[in-house]
């Protein structure tokens, strides 16, 4: 019988070991304080839950990215959650109840079915900013910002954003479906020929009758309005004529576009009008986060006004994630691991107050011990700690 290796990890799953874990660990703390100088306080949702609150608000969006599995306690099903905004609506909705507007922010593991694209991470370590109890740009225009920084405290200068909103898309159909009777099924052929801004399947849909060349001209549009400000205003005049929602959806992006450039004028801002990552979970304004040289986004945030509601209190929300461990393989910073201080193995008087006063001072101190042949450099220290005289110095190794 062959035996396996069993220390092989699942396909997707990873182990962070040094120095990697150290130099997360510092960034981790980093984007916190940084959240923290903003007035966002820290929540610990948990890591399981019952499937009927992970999937809240949601449409079936996270359904299939979620570990499921039976309580023994209850019976009922839960899962391994697969994104935490969820939780932290439920957190603002149920448990803190407040009036004001409310700044959140959480750190942890997400796990999920499949990797996002092959050979990507399955666990990522998923940071994020939400803000509840404000609907207007000042707010969207906030987390953005914040996500921002985020980047840049990770070492990630040269970002761009693009900017979308959801609305467009939905009042779109919601015409195409009084007009014309649009269909379920090809309804959602519709949104994945968009996602994909697959432009000979969508003349293939205007072929076959399933849209008309009308409709197929705004959705055509819809795809091609990608890219500066002067894309933008092209759209806009096929666009906001169409009906007065969809011209506040368009004047929702240019405002904020207008106040990103005012207050982040080094920041790439580009529209992207067919743009529908999270469409059953957001309802207003959605951005990424793109770098260049990298083809997938790294953060990804919006407006989400109605997840709540099953929770008993829909209040404004909006915010963003991303994926710590992401960011620091992107990043341009090399965060350097401290070096320690070595301590010969002795046990003359004074060493072990010295050891615990650099030790509250913040310093890493490593002691030799018994029979030890290695190096101070193989234990990762730079320096050692000697007795000169009646006082103990620290000195160059």
């Amino acid at each position: 019988m062959k035996t396996q290796n069993i220390w092989i990890l699942p396909e997707g799953i990873e182990e962070i070991l040094p120095p990697r874990a150290g130099q997360l660990d510092h960034l981790c703390r980093g984007i916190i304080d940084l959240y923290a100088s903003w007035g966002y306080q820290l929540v610990i949702p948990p890591m399981i839950e019952y499937m009927d609150s992970l999937l809240t608000g949601t449409g079936k969006d996270l359904d299939l990215k979620i570990f499921k599995l039976t309580d023994q306690l209850s019976g009922r099903l839960m899962g391994v959650r697969a994104d935490t905004t969820p939780q932290v609506a439920r957190i603002d909705a149920h448990n803190l109840k407040r009036e004001v507007p409310t700044r959140l922010c959480y750190l942890g593991t997400v796990l999920h079915t499949r990797p996002e694209n092959t050979g990507g991470n399955r666990s990522p370590l998923q940071v994020g900013a939400e803000l509840y109890g404000h609907k207007g740009i000042e707010s969207d225009t906030e987390v953005l910002c914040l996500m921002i920084e985020t980047l840049k405290k990770a070492g990630i200068e040269k970002t761009h954003v693009d900017l979308g909103h959801v609305g467009i898309y939905n009042n779109l159909v919601r015409l195409v479906k009084l007009d014309e009777g649009l269909k379920e099924d090809k309804e959602l052929e519709l949104f994945d020929v968009l996602q994909r801004k697959a432009m000979p399947e969508l003349n293939d849909m205007i072929s076959e009758g399933s849209l008309s060349v009308e409709a197929g001209k705004m959705f055509k549009a819809l795809v091609t309005a990608n890219g500066a400000i002067d894309e933008f205003r092209e759209a806009r005049v096929l666009f906001e004529n169409i009906n007065s929602e969809i011209k506040s959806c368009l004047d929702e992006l240019q405002s904020i576009f207008e106040l990103i450039s005012k207050r982040m004028p080094e920041v790439t801002l580009n529209f992207d009008l067919s743009e529908l990552r999270g469409y059953h979970y957001h309802t207003g304004i959605v951005f990424t986060a793109y770098v260049p040289g990298c083809g997938q986004g790294i953060a990804f945030g919006g407006r989400y006004d109605d997840i709540g509601s099953a929770f008993g209190r829909a209040r404004p929300a909006t915010g963003f994630s991303t994926d710590i461990k992401a960011l620091l393989d992107l990043s341009m910073s090399k965060i350097e691991n401290s070096l320690g201080i070595f301590v010969p193995c002795s046990d003359e008087p004074g060493q072990m107050e010295a050891i615990s006063k650099l030790r509250n001072q913040g310093e890493i101190v490593i002691c030799e011990l018994p029979g030890q042949n290695d190096t101070p450099e193989d234990m990762g220290c730079d320096r050692r700690l000697e007795c000169q005289g009646d006082q103990w110095v620290v000195v160059p190794q």
